[in-house]
């Protein structure tokens, strides 16, 4: 699963666990120090998301600037979900400590409530993950290509890391993200890329890639939204990241741009850590 509906609105799992993350890291702050002239807990909680995601925007862009470089608007747009981990967790630990520091009283309640955050994340995650272990490695969902021939994600792979785009030619955020991923596609020849049409009939998906001058391969149709039910995504775009032995390693829900979707790749194509076999 990657996403659940908040009302009419898909919410990514990441994001979901974050939330749920602040708000025990709240609770458990706010009765710690119960009785206390604590105060600020709320405000620390805040000010270290803002300067994470500050900090952690600021390096990714840094170590990607090519990327950005002839569209620096696209920066602002932090849509892409481009963001370094340990620098925004780096960044909200300084903000903790220098708290800290200044107000003795604020210590121990922000202490166990970061604690508490930190194991609520971790569970939810590792929850999560086992439930993508236990998961099919590819989902087996039968495709149509465009000669109208049945095929599966397997096949298409072809023993290679695979990137699954699932879009619909009425999704704007859709249509932005397509040259990046087509000109990626040029670029990756030891990744497989396919692009599964999500409810759509194929006469119109393909007048639109006419009409849009795309020049893609692997398109396929998936007119009952089998494979989104599958990997559990309820937005689109959609893209996900399998490694060579289709094991799902990352992905992303909206728009990717450029750069995004180079961090992706660079971590897909990463070779798999080698483990020293049993004395």
């Amino acid at each position: 699963m990657l996403s659940v509906n908040i009302g009419p609105f898909p919410l990514p799992l990441s994001q979901l666990f974050l939330m749920v993350a602040l708000l025990v890291a709240l609770g458990v702050g706010h009765l710690a120090g119960r009785g206390q002239k604590t105060g600020g807990m709320a405000s620390t909680l805040s000010d270290m998301l803002l300067v994470a995601l500050l900090a952690a925007r600021l390096v990714f862009v840094a170590l990607w600037f090519d990327s950005y470089r002839q569209e620096p608007w696209s920066i602002l747009d932090i849509r892409d979900g481009g963001f370094t981990l340990w620098a925004g967790v780096l960044a909200a630990l300084l903000v903790a400590l220098w708290q800290g520091v200044r107000r003795a009283a604020l210590r121990k309640p922000l202490v166990l409530g970061l604690a508490a955050g930190a194991l609520a994340w971790g569970g939810m995650q590792g929850a999560l993950n086992v439930m993508n272990e236990e998961a099919p490695v590819l989902p087996t969902v039968v495709l149509t290509t465009v000669a109208g021939e049945q095929v599966q994600l397997a096949e298409l792979a072809a023993g290679k890391p695979l990137v699954v785009n699932l879009w619909a030619t009425w999704c704007p955020p859709c249509r932005r993200e397509m040259p990046v991923l087509a000109a990626a596609q040029q670029k990756e020849s030891g990744v497989s890329f396919v692009f599964a049409n999500q409810g759509e009939d194929g006469a119109a998906v393909l007048r639109y890639l006419s009409s849009s001058q795309l020049h893609l391969f692997n398109v396929v149709f998936d007119p009952a939204t089998a494979l989104a039910l599958a990997v559990g995504s309820r937005s689109l775009p959609t893209t996900l990241f399998y490694d060579a032995s289709g094991r799902l390693v990352d992905s992303h829900l909206g728009e990717l741009s450029a750069a995004s979707l180079a961090n992706k790749l660079q971590q897909l194509r990463a070779p798999p850590a080698v483990t020293s076999p049993p004395p």
